[in-house]
């Protein structure tokens, strides 16, 4: 055998060892430059902030800045491609959320599989809606609220942020679960619903936290109850619709994706300081005011979760007929 052959042998024998060497080094400096946290949605809304929020946290204990990218469009998904063709090297990552585990269903050719190509890496909150109804609404409870709708089938309005929204879909589970017909009227979010339920056009909506808890601490609505499985701090007095309807639960999610084939070592280094930093007073109470709940766990925990989480909606949703605008 010639020297160089047995010299290319050697090399390439080594070579496995190499990379698993050239890995565990990357994981020991990750992070050495700043991180890109794309974002699906517009500044300002939950989603927004609570990655911002997470940005600030892990950038406190992994010493490098976390910077957010905010890419619109067609419900997250620009974001969530952009994050699935970027380098699976910890430097891009995603702000997964609720409206993933509903794309799936919702749109028909997507060029990814989000369970699929986006790595697990960390869940950071759940997010619950609330029932308002206007206070001149007879009814006062979840079990009155049905009924009246039962007396008076396909007279209520339902308000929506939009076909695919959380008050949307929300809704069509509240009536797919208790056999109540309702006309479900749409709106481009939450805000332009407002004035509609305070004037009495639309007598319901499972609409966001973050829009109407001031009208419910300030009277202007009544809630009934939150889509949450179990009570939850912002809103100690009101009970879960599922008290009245067994089973009835929803919620959002939020948490940390990478590109998959992103080396472990760097995925369990971010769950640590994310989940550190759900641990941490400070941010806690940050998110509970923004009427989340805390949502933390290991990168397998996540993964199961979202794919349990996709599976219960896509019937939700096929039977609705829902279709993204």
């Amino acid at each position: 055998m010639t020297p160089s052959r047995r010299r290319f042998l050697q090399i390439a024998a080594s070579a496995p060892a190499l990379t698993a060497l050239g890995r565990v080094a990357g994981a020991e400096t990750y992070p050495s430059r700043p991180v890109n946290l794309l974002v699906g949605y517009a500044p300002g809304g939950v989603n927004d902030i609570v990655a911002r929020i997470t940005g600030q946290m892990v950038s406190e204990r992994l010493g490098q800045p976390f910077t957010i990218e905010n890419r619109a469009g067609a419900g997250s998904n620009l974001a969530t491609e952009a994050v699935v063709r970027a380098n699976p090297d910890g430097y891009t990552l995603l702000e997964a959320s609720t409206s993933n585990g509903w794309n799936a269903t919702l749109y028909q050719n997507l060029k990814f599989n989000f369970a699929r190509d986006i790595a697990p890496v960390a869940s950071t909150v759940k997010t619950y809606n609330v029932m308002v109804v206007n206070p001149s609404f007879p009814a006062k409870t979840v079990p009155e609220f049905i009924a009246y709708a039962k007396a008076h089938p396909g007279k209520l309005n339902m308000g929506s942020a939009g076909p695919g929204s959380s008050p949307h879909l929300y809704g069509e589970l509240f009536k797919a679960m208790t056999g109540v017909d309702m006309v479900t009227v749409h709106f481009r979010g939450d805000g332009p619903a407002v004035p509609e339920l305070l004037a009495g056009r639309i007598e319901v909506m499972f609409g966001s936290v973050v829009t109407w808890a001031e009208q419910i601490k300030a009277g202007t609505v009544r809630g009934l109850a939150v889509t949450s499985a179990t009570r939850v701090q912002l809103f100690p007095a009101l009970p879960p619709i599922g008290e009245f309807v067994p089973g009835y639960e929803g919620t959002g999610w939020q948490g940390i994706g990478a590109p998959k084939n992103t080396p472990a070592e760097i995925i369990d280094k971010l769950n640590g300081a994310i989940n550190a930093g759900l641990a941490d007073p400070k941010y806690k109470s940050r998110l509970t005011d923004l009427g989340a709940e805390i949502f933390a766990g290991s990168p397998a925990d996540f993964g199961k979760f979202i794919v349990d989480y996709t599976e219960k909606w896509a019937p939700i949703i096929r039977a609705a007929g829902i279709k993204p605008e």
